[in-house]
């Protein structure tokens, strides 16, 4: 791949974080014959990809949904397979990529308590090697919105806060050290935010597309970017010819 980066024009809206929602791994392989977790590892394959891409495009902030506090409903074979695979991508994948080329940054975001000794033990060592680099590639596992709400909220409280507000309780959030989405990307075709960084999309664009996880690609990427750039962000004010006419 062509590493030169492509920024964009001045006074062109600027995207510095995306999110994305890498939904339709199981649909992908289901029109393969395919089992579940073949489509979960080709998804696990696409998102590297897109790491990549992202980064070409001179994205600082990336944010990937990998597995949400409510994923672990699903049949314990599909969990237990899933596991193992990230295991597997984070040491056979993740990690060599890091060493080798150390301009991005990996942090696991989620409640980490639930995962298993060895799990955590990779996430570590993969966040270890390489800090403070200009793109950071934020993974969202075992990740629910609202229990990261309280869970900031509580961890405040117990740092002697008894009073909060939005700048304080944001300095608590599993994303502190990123901005909040400028755009949250859904793959898959479905038109919900599924318990997905609730605090930091309060005015994040949405692109809902029909693209499976698994076949995300630059041209969906160009896609994004070319729409995002066509909409005007207001903030819940007025654009200047607006306020103007008024």
């Amino acid at each position: 791949m062509d590493n030169k980066k492509i920024s964009s024009k001045e006074g062109e809206n600027k995207i510095d974080s995306i999110a994305i929602i890498m939904d339709g791994n199981g649909r992908w392989a289901k029109k393969r014959g395919k089992s579940r977790t073949e489509g979960h590892r080709a998804g696990a394959k696409a998102a590297l990809e897109a790491v990549k891409l992202l980064q070409k495009y001179d994205i600082h902030h990336i944010t990937l949904y990998a597995f949400s506090t409510e994923n672990w409903k699903r049949p314990k074979d599909e969990v237990d397979g899933l596991m193992s695979l990230i295991h597997e991508y984070i040491d056979g994948v993740m990690i060599p990529a890091l060493k080798e080329k150390k301009d991005f940054s990996i942090k696991f975001i989620g409640d980490k308590s639930a995962l298993s000794k060895e799990l955590r033990d990779k996430c570590i060592e993969a966040e270890s090697i390489s800090e403070n680099t200009p793109y950071v590639c934020n993974i969202a596992l075992n990740y629910g919105g609202r229990s990261e709400i309280v869970n900031a909220a509580n961890s405040a409280i117990r740092d002697g806060y008894t009073e909060l507000d939005e700048q304080i309780l944001s300095s608590y959030m599993y994303t502190s050290h990123s901005p909040d989405p400028d755009v949250i990307i859904r793959t898959g075709g479905d038109f919900r935010i599924s318990n997905f960084l609730l605090w930091q999309s309060a005015y994040s664009e949405l692109i809902i597309l029909d693209t499976l996880w698994p076949d995300f690609g630059e041209d969906d990427v160009k896609k994004c970017i070319s729409e995002y750039k066509s909409r005007r962000r207001r903030f819940g004010g007025l654009d200047p010819e607006e306020s103007e006419s008024e």
